[in-house]
């Protein structure tokens, strides 16, 4: 594709593909993963800040305190608490072993699903930081659009890395999430048939109790497996999670630059975040602290996250676990700009996880999340092997050349709304 103003200058999307793919290349080769909250994390964003500086009128990066640990952090806990709970039923108490599970659950719900700040107290502090360029419209500043992909990279997923990410999910995941309800289940059965006793002392059905406590028991090695879920020092190189995202931002604001196109009255501002990967942090730290200048002008923001394969890009219709509803406007003018390129893009939902832009919805932002990702998940997904390599330069192209006619396509009309 090729993109031209008035003046005849013109720039290939294919261009600046390749500069993002170099660009991330040097990043996971020179500085390495990037944890959150962690030097590398920074340093990351002082290498796209050199980039993003030619191409914008200003850059920062903001600082913001975080405990990186509080996301995934409760796992050992949830894990105790629902082995615990199928033997404290059978021997000692129901009531004990309900509430065993309903603790276990909370941080399970708040943390991993809701993204809740609900345990991070319990963790040590760390300082991460937003990478934050703009570029100002050659008129007056009427509306604003984002593009935030994350910087970071998340510590590794061993069992994904062992048995790739759809059989992680089918024969270990799922299973252990089923066994800490079934023993819920079993534990609430018991309270009201057995009056508080012991499982093990009901004599009613005795047989089918015995049985529900051996499913129990079953169950435990894959809620024990969970222990393993995630590596507590390693991180993975991340390329395409989310430098990927990262660069499409850059470089559709590189080729409207480049290309001498000036939006007439957009404000351009690209976010390359800190500690996606441990809850939205830097996203959710960003739209609080700006809130009021966000909502001063109509902005809309798009959370850029994974372009990769390119049969799976989607714009994102729910986020957070499902439980939240993207703006229409914001969905519809990806969905539209994709059409205008050729694409025709499905609406998805993120079921189990988030992107930043879950982050600006929650503080009324409208929003919308785009990405290109099997969402299996695939085999890359937080290992080791989502490394240069593994790159899909046609899954950014694509991802560059729809941003580029979306910005555009905001600028001369804004948001689409409903007939």
């Amino acid at each position: 594709m090729k993109i031209a103003n008035e003046y005849g200058n013109v720039t290939t999307i294919r261009e600046n593909t390749d500069f993002s793919v170099k660009q991330i290349t040097d990043i996971c080769n020179n500085i390495g993963p990037r944890k959150p909250g962690s030097p590398e994390e920074l340093e990351s964003q002082k290498f796209m800040e050199k980039d993003l500086a030619p191409i914008s009128d200003k850059t920062e990066i903001e600082d913001f305190t975080l405990h990186r640990q509080g996301f995934m952090g409760f796992i050992p806990f949830t894990v105790c608490m629902g082995i615990g709970a199928t033997f404290i039923n059978w021997f000692l108490s129901p009531i004990a072993a309900f509430i065993m599970c309903i603790l276990a659950f909370v941080p399970l719900i708040l943390e991993f699903l809701m993204y809740k700040e609900f345990d991070d107290f319990l963790f040590p502090k760390q300082t991460s930081h937003n990478l934050i360029a703009t570029k100002a419209p050659k008129g007056e500043t009427k509306q604003r659009i984002v593009m935030v992909g994350h910087s970071d990279s998340q510590f590794e997923w061993p069992i994904n890395l062992l048995l790739g990410g759809l059989k992680a999910k089918l024969l270990v995941e799922v299973p252990a999430v089923v066994g800490l309800v079934i023993t819920t289940i079993f534990s609430l059965i018991c309270i009201f048939v057995g009056k508080g006793g012991a499982a093990r002392d009901i004599e009613s059905a005795k047989g089918f109790f015995l049985a529900l406590f051996i499913v129990g028991c079953v169950f435990a090695p894959f809620e024990f497996s969970f222990i393993f879920f995630q590596s507590w020092t390693k991180s993975v190189p991340g390329a395409s999670d989310n430098l990927s995202g990262c660069y499409v931002g850059i470089g559709a604001l590189k080729a409207l630059r480049e290309a001498g196109i000036d939006m007439e009255q957009t404000e351009i501002r690209v976010i390359c975040s800190g500690s996606e990967e441990a809850g939205l942090r830097g996203a959710k730290a960003y739209a609080r602290a700006h809130e009021k200048e966000l909502k001063d002008i109509p902005t809309v923001c798009i959370g850029l996250d994974t372009f990769r394969d390119l049969e799976y890009m989607a714009v994102y219709d729910r986020d957070l676990s499902g439980t939240l509803q993207h703006d229409w406007g914001a969905k519809y003018l990806i969905k539209n700009a994709a059409a205008n390129c050729g694409y025709d893009l499905k609406f998805e939902s993120i079921y189990i996880g988030a992107c930043d832009a879950a982050a600006f919805e929650q503080q009324g932002i409208p929003s919308t999340g785009f990405a290109a990702m099997d969402p299996a998940p695939a085999d890359y997904y937080h290992t080791r092997n989502d490394n240069p390599e593994n790159l899909r330069p046609e899954a950014i192209e694509a991802a560059i050349e729809i941003m580029v006619e979306a910005c555009c396509m905001y600028d001369k009309e804004g948001l689409p709304k409903k007939d």
